[in-house]
């Protein structure tokens, strides 16, 4: 490959990138939101979309966040990029908070008592417990699921549209110098022929 490097890094130091990028934590930050900002459709369905994507971040379906959020963009009419970019909300910092308010949240509306069989994470292990792990967490997650969503929803729409409406004036404004800078040239160009008749 052209970009690849020719020297590998250490793994250590492959996991600190990860963990804690040289450039910074909120460089990526930064270019979500530039690339929210720039999406070419309606403030309404790019935060429709984005909050579907929140919503499949509270589901149980890891490995399929990006799935389940384009299927729910799809269906809603949002837009399916966005919805890719809401699946942020689900990030290695923000999953111990989802998990537990998914799994508290489902425990208390379902009315199970939490008691894990301990025996090693596992495919077994899984199935033991799916009656105590997996369905209070996809229970449970609706709630605080549709409270994000609606959140993310009511944010960002003014955002975008102040975004694009700065935008576009922006763009008028250019373009009408440059209408002017052409206009002067033209005149210029046509007083000259003038005075050489």
């Amino acid at each position: 490959m052209i970009f690849k490097r020719r020297e590998k890094p250490p793994f250590w130091d492959r996991m600190r990138e990860i963990m804690y990028p040289r450039k910074g934590a909120l460089r990526g930050v930064h270019y979500l939101r530039k690339r929210i900002h720039r999406l070419p459709d309606s403030p309404h369905r790019i935060a429709l979309g984005f909050a579907c994507g929140a919503m499949a971040s509270f589901t149980p379906f890891f490995g399929f966040h990006f799935g389940i959020a384009a299927a729910l963009a799809f269906l809603l009419r949002g837009n399916l990029l966005a919805s890719a970019f809401g699946t942020a909300v689900g990030n290695p910092l923000t999953f111990p908070f989802i998990a537990a308010a998914s799994l508290q949240t489902g425990w208390l509306i379902l009315g199970n008592k939490p008691h894990v069989v301990d025996e090693g994470f596992s495919v077994h292990w899984l199935v033991a417990n799916i009656e105590t792990i997996f369905v209070p967490y996809l229970v449970g997650g609706i709630a605080p699921g549709l409270l994000t969503s609606f959140a993310a929803y009511w944010l960002l729409g003014p955002i975008v549209e102040a975004y694009q409406e700065r935008r576009r004036k922006k763009l008028e404004a250019l373009a009408a110098d440059r209408r002017r800078a052409l206009d002067a040239e033209l005149s210029a160009y046509t007083n000259g022929d003038r005075r050489e008749d």
